[in-house]
């Protein structure tokens, strides 16, 4: 199954949108992290779900693959446009109302949309995510592992984004100190970064996501969240340990907490078999 393109204005910027599946069936928007091209949602992955009856939407974000690039050092954004992007998105697809499915800080722009516009949310699918919004001030998380911490202090070379192999290496590089104990897939990976690199405009500038103003906090708390609600955790994540998701997960109503084994702050192909059909189901119990 091949997606369809399209662009979706946001502002000043222009969207790169993907489609899978026919538009009369549910909708499922799938938000990646940051840095995060749409490719990380891979074909077969979004192909899957499509042929279950549902209408898979995958965009990159501002500074990732086609969409709008801004100059590196100098996003042109806030962390709220990110998430208003969101709706952008569902509104280029004439989409009242989604399940939204984030992956990291794509799960706190997922949160940001429900607790803004709950009438556009059908269900929140948030993977190796934190919680965000108005939190108690009792919430004491972890911080990311010694281990990553020093790996992220340490100095490395600068990456030459013009060479694409060179390129592509360090985007499968970045995964590795994320990964857990599972067997980390290289070559899938290799194969992902091959065609990150092929689309984007301006590899140097996905790193603007990490120096954006917050912009204006989301209004309302996490407990007042009528949203069908599932959180997907890795046993094994260094950057958000799992307190994280546990504390997410009970934070808001009803919400249902899967741990995903041998996972870290990833959602690498071998756990696709246990989180589609967690999403298939989940989705499923949703009034339409």
């Amino acid at each position: 199954m091949k997606p369809d393109e399209t662009t979706a204005p946001a502002g000043d910027a222009r969207l790169c949108v993907h489609t899978f599946g026919s538009a009369d069936d549910p909708a499922v928007l799938l938000i990646q992290g940051a840095e995060g091209a749409m490719d990380w949602w891979e074909d077969e992955f979004c192909a899957r779900i499509a042929g279950a009856g549902h209408y898979v939407i995958r965009y990159d974000h501002r500074d990732t693959g086609a969409s709008t690039t801004y100059p590196p050092g100098e996003p042109g954004y806030t962390g709220r446009d990110l998430a208003e992007d969101v709706v952008a998105v569902l509104d280029a697809r004439d989409v009242a109302r989604a399940d939204l499915v984030g992956l990291s800080m794509g799960g706190a722009l997922a949160q940001v949309v429900a607790l803004e516009y709950p009438h556009r949310v059908a269900s929140l699918t948030l993977v190796a995510t934190s919680p965000t919004g108005d939190l108690p001030d009792d919430l004491d998380l972890p911080g990311m592992t010694e281990e990553l911490a020093a790996h992220y202090a340490a100095d490395a070379p600068p990456t030459d984004w013009s060479d694409a192999a060179a390129a592509a290496a360090a985007l499968v590089d970045g995964f590795r100190p994320l990964a857990g104990s599972g067997p980390f897939d290289e070559d899938g990976l290799r194969a992902v970064a091959d065609r990150v690199v092929a689309r984007s405009t301006s590899l140097a500038s996905t790193a603007n996501h990490y120096m954006t103003r917050p912009g204006s906090a989301p209004t309302g708390s996490l407990a007042d969240l009528r949203v069908p609600t599932l959180v997907v955790h890795g046993r094994e994540d260094p950057l958000f340990p799992l307190a994280h998701g546990e504390a997410l997960a009970a934070l808001i109503p009803g919400a249902r907490l899967l741990v995903l084994d041998h996972t870290g702050h990833e959602l690498p192909r071998s756990a696709w078999d246990t989180f589609i059909p967690a999403l298939l189901a989940h989705t499923a119990t949703v009034a339409r």
